[in-house]
């Protein structure tokens, strides 16, 4: 089969090429993708990959929508079951799984970090880490549920839940997590406000009816405050780091929160532990979410409470190309490596 392998550091080590099939084993399905999203954790396994547990040469890619093919012992997934891969393969019996905090399992391994991933013909993934969708959902939106939207999902609805009216300020709305924070809060009825730069990405939010604040041009705390009565944002989601961490801490209202799940400029901000305790602001590292997290934003998403904005689909073959296309600054919405035509399905045969 084709995938997109990691072969070794750098812009030019990543590779299209012919490895084995895998074949499930006792309580796995072998799933035939058909899109995988790009995300900037790729980017960062190509380039560094430090301090994730890891062998290379490893298939890429960590999210991804497929069609059961075929299932091991002890599965219920029947052939030509469309599914969406849950990023982690966890084990079910440590003291975080059996809380629902599937992220946090002693023994988790995400596709594409610490195993072979989705951006592949085919994958073997444990029945407990496949969620079915309906076929009638878009394709290339599902591939891009499992990493920005799950972990914009448990930002804003797990570590401090949003009620109505309350004001979100989302840090550089035109990456990933930032768009998926941003439309998954309006969702549930509040207030956003959201960060870019360029006239290109300004105009597109504004005619999606965001409020905006371009960061070249000002302060964003100031704008924050000027913009909700001196009162700031009660919540903040950041995965910018350094260069945005400031002014996140300075927007918030007392006793509001911060929730991180990126450091892109930086991962060694100021602590600013004065603001913090005066102000009594609390501060969440997050990533990605639990299995009925998951769920939820499935089942939101078939209902089509948002959909997915998409940059551009790229074919398996170019699966490389598309990892370069993260990086452009004119990109805004999700990158897609389309693997298969979902109407060829080959059945429990192939």
């Amino acid at each position: 089969m084709l995938a997109l392998v990691l072969e070794q550091r750098g812009p030019d080590g990543a590779v299209v090429r012919e490895v084995a099939r895998p074949e499930p084993g006792t309580g796995e399905v072998l799933v035939r993708m058909l899109a995988a999203s790009v995300n900037r954790v790729d980017l960062y396994m190509r380039d560094n990959g430090a301090g994730i547990t890891h062998e290379l040469p490893q298939v890429m890619g960590v999210d991804g929508v497929g069609e059961v093919v075929a299932a091991g012992a002890e599965t219920q997934l029947a052939p030509g079951r469309r599914v969406v891969v849950y990023p982690y393969e966890f084990c079910g019996r440590c003291r975080y799984c059996l809380a629902g905090e599937h992220p946090l399992c002693v023994k988790a391994k995400i596709p594409g970090e610490h195993r072979d991933g989705t951006m592949a013909e085919y994958l073997v993934m444990p029945e407990t880490s496949l969620l079915p969708i309906s076929d009638k959902a878009d394709v290339n939106g599902a591939a891009a549920l499992g990493v920005a939207y799950l972990t914009a999902w448990r930002m804003l609805f797990g570590k401090v839940p949003l009620t109505p009216g309350a004001v979100v300020l989302v840090q550089g709305a035109g990456g990933g997590v930032s768009y998926a924070a941003a439309q998954l809060a309006r969702m549930a009825g509040v207030r956003v406000i959201l960060t870019t730069t360029g006239a290109q990405k300004l105009d597109h939010f504004r005619k999606a009816g965001f409020e905006m604040i371009d960061y070249r041009e000002g302060d964003v705390a100031k704008a924050v405050l000027a913009m909700t009565g001196g009162q700031g944002a009660d919540l903040v989601v950041d995965n910018v780091g350094e260069a945005t961490w400031g002014q996140s801490l300075r927007s918030l209202c007392r006793g509001g929160s911060l929730v991180t799940c990126g450091a892109t400029t930086g991962s060694q901000p100021g602590a600013d532990l004065q603001r913090l305790f005066i102000r009594q602001l609390s501060v969440h590292g997050s990533t990605m979410g639990s299995f009925e997290e998951f769920r939820r934003l499935i089942a939101s998403f078939e209902a089509g409470h948002f959909e997915v904005p998409i940059d551009s689909v790229y074919p398996l073959q170019q699966a490389a190309e598309a990892l370069n296309r993260l990086s452009a600054p004119d990109r805004l919405g999700k990158v897609i490596v389309r693997i298969a035509d979902p109407s060829a399905s080959q059945g429990a045969g192939a």
